[in-house]
């Protein structure tokens, strides 16, 4: 599988973690920036990401920003972006199972069991079924 990764200046070192377990999980990946901690506006960030995920370059995304919520924010104005905001390796795996969550956020701050959370992110799949009905009512919105 591949991903796209960004970061904001303040979760740079989470997404250097990030980076070290897709290429354990031997996913592959490219990495959109940030790369330094000087300030950066995250939208950017997200929009680069989110574009890639929707133009079919990536099949998911990885967001991470100091709490997550900015890069979740920002990558859903992308149309076909459903990205989720994970705490923990449940949120992670329903947000696959259930919405076809395409785009992982993480808040840098919030860093705890981040392994469990992308593995989880990674590995399930999409049920389908009765989700998909409520995933293409989120699609109609889109216009």
């Amino acid at each position: 599988m591949r991903i796209a990764i960004g970061c904001d200046h303040r979760g740079l070192k989470l997404k250097q973690s990030v980076i070290k377990l897709i290429a354990e999980t031997r996913h592959s990946y490219e990495d959109f920036g940030c790369h330094t901690t000087d300030p950066v506006d995250y939208p950017d960030i997200a929009q680069k990401v989110a574009e890639a995920v929707t133009r079919g370059d990536f099949e998911r995304g990885i967001l991470i920003c100091s709490t997550g919520i900015g890069m979740c924010i920002a990558a859903n104005k992308v149309k076909g972006i459903r990205a989720a905001l994970s705490y923990d390796a449940f949120g992670a795996r329903r947000a696959r199972q259930h919405n076809d969550a395409n785009i992982l956020c993480l808040g840098a701050e919030k860093g705890k069991r981040v392994s469990e959370i992308v593995n989880a992110f990674l590995t399930d799949e999409f049920e389908g079924e009765r989700h998909q009905r409520r995933v293409d009512k989120i699609r109609e919105m889109e216009g």
